[in-house]
């Protein structure tokens, strides 16, 4: 057994902590069976060498007698600001073996005191408009380092966006930094090894400053939603090989210059002019004679963080799959190159052309064309999307890249451009938040094998610092509901555990004193509406439980449980008779959003998810020890469940309204009776089958409607409408050629065309929460609660229709997982692979336990279910549907 892929907080070798007490983490190697770690050894070292030699100065923890491997937290030495951790741990296996210690990692810390910070707030004059944009600043300065360098870091945010380079050379790979926060209240810093970028001598360091989500186009609400323009917050520290140190910052030395960037705007696009670029503006010895001094700001104020999630970067290329002409008729006629990237992603293009100084060419993108052909624009709304580049003219091929926009779209239209297109013209650059992928679903239906691929790029072309909406239009908020209803396919595909762990904070940081939950995070603006409504705030209940499950995750129940247990509090102050959204509140809620002609009353979803956010947190109440607040929550929801049945369940078990999203909520969240759910599954059934075996919900029924048929015995017609081909249904936009998620069933259809341009967007993730459901029961890879972050395994595949294999390969935060099935001629083959140190429950869909056979050799099971340890398995049974 060997201990492998060491991380720290959920990274590996992150520098800039602020944890003062993080978490390691580590997977297991082994090639036996049944292989268990029973202690561990880590050291904490504060010097590499110190480590080599086997001695941990800040801490060493001995043999602990422990199977853990997620989630240890430091116990040593208290750590000051920069300090750098070396670690390394070795195991002990269940014989008793001990490992050789593993490779070695490290951590670093932040700026944890606030006297650590020298730098001063800079930017420059101009500020624009609610609806008029400016130019980015370009800011520079130079300096001496008088010795030899040995490290050097650089600390730096901006309210808005910034990019640093130094000494000609961009810094560091990522994008939109800092990241969008509630900057009412905090702003997050980046930090950078900077030591190989530096001179002995003269230096200088740039930035360039892009409004962003502070104070660009946000929801379309025009600009400056929280400040006026730019600015930034700027620290670079340098240590000589003597051990003396030095600090640069951002002070009243830099001067400012407006240049090539005449505007960059999310929503917008940018507009470049290359003939005002100035060459060496970020080396030393760059003239600037018309450079002005920058503009100081007052301190904001807001609380400074070191970076809690992944940052965004480029991640893709793509070239188009295909290169068109097309011809607009007129006095003059105008042709223009459509090129197709065969992908809806999410990010910008790298355009290559050659022409005349003083030409402008001009880029828009498009998520889909219409029926003649051309980009179809109009669900843009107020996104203009646009790049224009104009040429410097040096006869050479010039490259551009936008710096501070991203778009969501399929196809690029070129104009004003009269020289050769080809595959090089344009390439995409597809961008996300870094989350490394995690699952493959595969199966024998090439159709539900686009749809997984559908889920994954809508994924990750909205995980964009913030689970947004959608990445094209004038929104792409951070909306709490599409991230609730998701999260659990999320965390199949992606290693979200940081994403949601700082998303969580956001959500904190926009709650009301009430404890209201807005509807997107962070928070842009409140309104009446100052609670999201049901099935919207509840995700900073959801939300942080998933994590839980998934990685195993107590300190983010611990960090926000008040956050959770103030909502609770505001969803009791704001009921009646235990009734949630109960008719006449000021704000019941979006309800079943982009339902199908199915109203579900929005007071039946309040008191339901009323209900479930109750159970969850009496269920984070005991996990954390909290007896009294466990108590008071399981007869809170005992309360809210007996006012649901008299309100909403009838004496013959009708559910009111009877939509399928009504009852499968009654069903999925244990509201009905025993003995009423039968007669609930009957109507829920009844509704789909004269609805010619189809769905009708919206967003909140869509992820629980499959589980609700799986789990009562209706595993046929939960097949039967995900492989349905006809709106509405999960595959109809796949058979139309769709490469993402569409927002509605019905964003194009045959018959009517495309739907309403100001909410139609054909990348928007929340239909794609079926995913789990592909993961969890068709391949059959689940969790189990009770042992969070896959310690102990469910494995239960449940074949079904004309669905003849499907296989999943997941890396959980504990090592990788495989699970592949086949059914032939009645016999079911199953393949299971699952990491040292956990154990699995396998369940064979047989009535015939004993056909169950391990690599052909007959063995006991337990009603089907045989119990495993760690290692590789092959099982073979009989079938039965």
């Amino acid at each position: 057994m060997f201990p492998q892929n060491l991380k720290c907080e959920y990274f590996q070798n992150p520098i800039g902590l602020e944890e003062r007490q993080p978490r390691l983490s580590w997977t297991l190697f082994s090639e036996k069976r049944e292989a268990k770690q029973l202690a561990y050894r880590i050291l904490c070292a504060s010097s590499e060498e110190i480590l080599s030699e086997g001695k941990g100065d800040l801490w060493d923890t001995g043999k602990v007698a422990s199977d853990e491997s997620i989630h240890i937290v430091y116990e040593g030495k208290p750590l000051p600001s920069r300090q750098r951790v070396w670690w390394k741990v070795q195991v002990w296996d269940k014989e008793g073996e001990k490992s050789d210690w593993s490779e070695v990692s490290y951590w670093e810390m932040g700026l944890l005191e606030e006297n650590d910070w020298q730098a001063k707030w800079i930017g420059a004059d101009l500020q624009g408009g609610k609806w008029t944009t400016v130019p980015c600043p370009f800011l520079r300065r130079e300096f001496t380092l008088k010795q030899s360098i040995a490290k050097a870091r650089l600390y730096v945010t901006a309210l808005g966006l910034v990019e640093v380079s130094l000494n000609g050379r961009r810094v560091g790979d990522v994008l939109f930094g800092p990241g969008w926060t509630d900057y009412r209240k905090r702003v997050q810093y980046d930090v950078y090894d900077i030591s190989d970028l530096l001179n002995e001598g003269e230096n200088c360091i740039g930035s360039i400053l892009g409004d962003g989500w502070y104070c660009g186009y946000l929801g379309c609400k025009g600009r400056q939603t929280y400040g006026d323009r730019p600015r930034m917050f700027l620290q670079l520290e340098v240590e000589y090989v003597d051990g003396c140190r030095e600090c640069i910052t951002s002070d009243e030395q830099w001067t400012f210059a407006y240049g090539p960037i005449l505007e960059s705007d999310f929503l917008k696009g940018e507009s470049y002019d290359a003939r005002l670029e100035f060459p060496g503006w970020n080396s030393p010895g760059f003239m600037q004679d018309d450079w002005r001094a920058v503009k100081p700001f007052a301190d904001p104020g807001l609380s400074l963080v070191a970076r809690r999630g992944p940052p965004v970067r480029k991640v893709e290329e793509l070239k188009p799959k295909e290169i068109s002409t097309i011809v607009i008729p007129g006095f003059v006629e105008e042709r223009r190159s459509l090129f197709d990237l065969g992908q809806n992603m999410v990010g910008f293009v790298r355009l290559k052309v050659k022409g005349k100084a003083g030409q402008t060419v001009k880029l828009r993108h498009s998520e889909i064309l219409d029926e003649e052909g051309r980009p179809y624009y109009e669900n843009l709304c107020s996104a203009v999307s646009i790049e224009n580049y104009t040429l410097k003219g040096t006869g050479e091929i010039e490259v551009f890249e936008p710096h501070f926009t991203s778009h969501g779209f399929r196809y690029v239209e070129l104009f004003g451009y009269d020289g050769e297109v080809d595959e090089d013209t344009v390439t995409g650059i597809v961008i996300h938040s870094d989350t490394p992928k995690t699952g493959m679903f595969e199966c024998s239906d090439e159709l539900v094998n686009q749809l997984q691929s559908n889920i994954d790029w809508g994924q990750r072309g909205n995980f964009m610092e913030v689970p947004t909406d959608c990445p094209q239009r004038d929104e792409r908020m951070g909306w709490t509901g599409d991230a609730q209803i998701f999260i659990r396919t999320a965390a199949f595909n992606r290693d979200v555990a940081s994403f949601f762990t700082k998303w969580q904070q956001d959500m904190a940081d926009g709650q009301t004193e009430s404890g209201a939950i807005a509807r997107f995070a962070p928070s842009v603006f409140i309104d009446h509406r100052e609670n999201g409504g049901p099935g919207w705030a509840d995700a900073v209940i959801i939300c942080p439980w998933i994590i839980y499950c998934c990685y195993g995750d107590t300190r983010l129940l611990e960090r926000h449980y008040d956050s959770m247990r103030a909502f609770i509090t505001y969803l009791e102050n704001n009921s009646k008779d235990y009734v949630h959204a109960y008719e006449g509140s000021l704000w019941q809620g979006f309800g079943d959003w982009l339902s199908i002609k199915a109203e579900t009353p929005k007071d039946l979803l309040g008191t339901a998810f009323f209900a479930y956010s109750v159970s969850l947190l009496g269920k984070i109440a005991g996990i954390l020890g909290k007896k009294e607040d466990e108590e008071y929550l399981l007869a809170l929801r005992e309360k809210i469940g007996e006012a649901f049945q008299e309100k909403y369940i009838s004496n013959e078990g009708q559910v009111a309204s009877g939509t399928q999203t009504a009852c499968v909520l009654a069903l999925h969240f244990g509201l009905a009776k025993e003995k009423d759910r039968p007669a609930v599954l009957k109507a829920l059934v009844a509704d789909i089958e004269k609805r010619g075996m189809q769905l009708s919900t919206g967003f909140v029924g869509c992820s629980y409607l499959p589980y609700a048929l799986s789990n009562e015995g209706r595993l046929d017609v939960a097949y039967a409408l995900l492989q349905q081909t006809k709106w509405p249904s999960w595959l109809y936009a796949v058979t139309q050629g769709a490469t993402t998620i569409w927002e509605r069933w019905d964003g194009w259809t045959h018959d009517k065309g495309f739907q309403a341009p100001r909410m139609n967007s054909f990348n928007h993730y929340a239909y794609g929460s079926i995913g789990e459901w592909l993961y969890s029961v068709v391949a059959g890879l689940d969790i189990d609660p009770e042992c969070p972050g896959y310690k102990k395994i469910i494995i239960r595949p449940q074949p079904g229709n004309v669905m003849t294999y499907a296989k999943v390969e997941f890396q959980s935060v504990r090592g990788p997982i495989k699970v592949s099935w086949k059914v032939k001629d009645e016999l079911f083959s199953l393949e299971v692979s699952i990491p040292a140190n956990t154990k699995a429950e396998v369940w064979l869909p047989t009535d015939d336990v004993d056909s169950i056979q391990e690599n052909g050799e007959k063995i006991e099971s337990d009603n089907g279910c045989v119990r495993i340890g760690s290692g590789s398995y092959s099982f073979q049974s009989t079938y039965s549907v």
